[in-house]
């Protein structure tokens, strides 16, 4: 079995007997997290990218992807050697390179916000990067109705119970969301099998 957006759609609004219009048009929702739930709690190869990228000289900071997630690692790649940097907390690289100004061949970096990594020591010249990590696929219900995605393909029931428990809880149902809950969890444990 695997779900196409408007097959699940139907699947949830059965399950929960309602096509009320508030209801159908929070479906979108409800699916997006369920694939955010699925995506945090299931470490997958098929969930991983890597992307190489530049530091300019003098500047701290490296942006991360459009769908970055997680980090797995981050490299200099200097002379076709990869220096691998450790990842650490924000105030540890403040600690480490207290002015900015302080320049050299990175060993360390962490998650400055959302969009950026914060480098430690600030590159002294332009360095090419190699980041291999956790990217979020398009949300099935960034296609058209009758599209796919790896989890509507593969994972099917967490996909499913997943978007139950968060339409059981909008609808205020509480034993459908413990019961939704329950199958979901199981769900998730044979897709990390």
């Amino acid at each position: 079995m695997s779900f196409t957006l408007a097959t699940l759609k139907s699947t949830v609004q059965d399950y929960c007997e309602t096509a009320e219009t508030t209801f159908v048009a929070d479906l979108p929702t409800f699916i997006k997290e369920a694939e955010e739930r699925i995506l945090k709690n299931v470490e997958l190869p098929v969930f991983r990218k890597n992307v190489t990228g530049t530091a300019a000289a003098s500047n701290t900071y490296l942006s991360t992807p459009t769908d970055f997630l997680a980090p797995y690692s981050l490299a200099v790649i200097s002379s076709s050697d990869y220096i691998y940097l450790l990842f650490k907390h924000v105030s540890f690289i403040r600690d480490y390179t207290p002015n900015p100004a302080t320049t050299g061949t990175p060993k360390y970096y962490a998650l400055f916000d959302d969009t950026t990594f914060i480098l430690g020591p600030t590159p002294d010249s332009t360095y090419t990067f190699e980041l291999h990590y956790k990217y979020r696929p398009d949300s099935l219900t960034a296609g058209a109705e009758s599209g796919t995605t790896w989890l509507s393909t593969n994972a099917p029931d967490a996909l499913l119970y997943g978007t139950l428990v968060e339409a059981a809880t909008f609808l205020k149902v509480p034993e459908e969301v413990a019961q939704y809950e329950q199958r979901f969890i199981a769900a998730v444990a044979a897709l990390k099998k």
